[in-house]
């Protein structure tokens, strides 16, 4: 009789808009097919987003790196810091607009505990734009 259960996580790689692999998502915490705890890593230099989520909210919290968080809502514009030098978390609420930049020379791991839990039956819920969106207050 085994005392512990491995199991395997899953590991895909992420994309910029022109093709480039910016870094990738690790599921860490799954309850059936919901994700509960994810990492997101990212390159440096390296950029992922825009993005915003109809229903889920996100609880960043950075392991490695630093990493500057972009958030928009009706054209309004503001500038997170979160490093792993200084532990601090960041809730984003849903329907606001995110993009994730990599600020150091390191890779970033950036934990997110998904409120709800990521539902891949969940259609719609995330929509993707572009900064020049944004700043027009475009609305998809």
């Amino acid at each position: 009789m085994s005392l512990g259960k491995l199991e395997d996580a899953k590991k895909v790689a992420t994309h910029n808009l022109e093709g480039q692999e910016n870094g990738g998502l690790i599921e860490l915490y799954k309850d059936g097919e919901k994700t509960l705890a994810y990492m997101t890593m990212i390159k440096p230099g390296m950029f992922k987003g825009y993005h915003l989520h109809r229903i889920r909210k996100a609880r960043y919290f950075c392991l490695k790196g630093a990493v500057k968080i972009i958030l928009y809502k009706d054209r309004q514009k503001e500038e997170y810091i979160l490093s792993a030098e200084k532990p601090q978390r960041l809730f984003i609420p849903d329907n606001i607009a995110t993009g994730l930049s990599n600020i150091g020379s390191e890779d970033v791991w950036l934990i997110n505990f998904p409120d709800p839990p990521y539902d891949p039956n969940l259609k719609d819920e995330q929509v993707e734009y572009t900064e020049e969106e944004l700043k027009n207050g475009v609305v998809k």
